[in-house]
């Protein structure tokens, strides 16, 4: 963690609860209270590095045969560690992940971040990061909710601290498409995960994820040359050629009329069954603009030569 998380001590509470926790590390840039003695609570005073490079003071430090990576401004269920526990009885399994749904204690604009991510045109089928969904191997889990084996994770070397975000994509390409391992997505291995709210901040965390993703395209083929993360790139270049030809035929301007109203329609009747009017109409603008932020630094990312940290 880097400025003190307004979350991180119910964080740090939560993991204290579970019985499976052996240690508790803490890794911020400079001192921290938090209001709590424990035996298992360790703080490592880091400085200002990346996440992948906390993550690995941490790692480093750790005696236990697993590493339970959550972010600070997230916290888990009760069933957290339990749940995963049960699914390392695969040696082949390297990592178990799960969900990590938004907390209904946030603020509105918070929740309406969650449920646009979460919202069918938005998730672009990667809905279960947010939403409990169908068990499943993955070669790309978030390290806001991932339990890997310390073997494994040793093996590998750890994070690759040139990216962030994507050094958790990373891992995972290194786990599953480098040593064979498999990684596995329960529902049961619940985490809740405070949002940044609509929409400057979401649309700025979009914008760093899409940018990275679209250099990942080019770095690492494996797990990011997939057409589906192109589709938001896709479907604003068609905006832009429509809106251009409605200038040598209305027509067009119409169509493209029909197509935004239709993509707002969708993702306001998801926000609607979920928390009532109001709550569709962000959700309805705000997958329509997180789609063009992700369309759009996309290829920045595929343009860059390098990314800076």
């Amino acid at each position: 963690m880097g400025k003190s998380s307004p979350y991180v001590k119910r964080c740090v509470a939560e993991c204290l609860k579970l019985p499976q926790v052996k240690e508790v590390f803490v890794v911020p840039d400079g001192q921290i209270e938090l209001g709590m003695r424990d035996n298992r609570l360790k703080v490592i005073l880091s400085g200002k590095v990346g996440p992948g490079e906390k993550r690995d003071l941490a790692a480093k430090k750790a005696k236990g045969k697993f590493l339970a990576f959550i972010d600070d401004d997230a916290y888990p269920s009760a069933k957290w560690l339990s749940s995963a526990q049960k699914l390392f009885a695969d040696p082949k399994v390297a990592g178990v992940g799960g969900p990590a749904v938004t907390p209904k204690d946030d603020s509105f604009l918070q929740r309406a971040s969650g449920l646009t991510y979460s919202s069918p045109l938005c998730s672009g089928g990667y809905d279960f990061r947010y939403v409990g969904r169908k068990a499943r191997d993955c070669d790309d889990i978030p390290t806001v909710n991932l339990v890997v084996r310390k073997s494994d994770f040793d093996a590998v070397g750890g994070f690759d601290t040139n990216f962030w975000p994507g050094e958790d994509t990373k891992l995972c390409l290194d786990l599953v498409h480098g040593k064979k391992k498999r990684l596995l997505y329960s529902p049961d291995v619940l985490a809740y995960h405070h949002r940044r709210p609509l929409f400057a901040k979401h649309l700025r965390q979009v914008s760093n994820y899409a940018m990275h993703r679209g250099f990942f395209v080019k770095k690492f083929p494996q797990t990011s040359l997939r057409p589906l993360y192109f589709l938001p790139t896709a479907a604003v270049l068609a905006a832009l050629l429509l809106f251009g030809l409605g200038f040598l035929d209305q027509t067009y301007w119409l169509l493209l009329l029909l197509l935004l109203s239709a993509h707002l329609l969708v993702s306001f009747l998801y926000g609607l069954m979920q928390e009532g009017i109001a709550m569709g109409l962000f959700v309805a603008f705000g997958s329509l603009l997180t789609h063009a932020f992700y369309g759009v630094f996309f290829v920045v990312g595929l343009l860059l030569p390098r990314l800076k940290r």
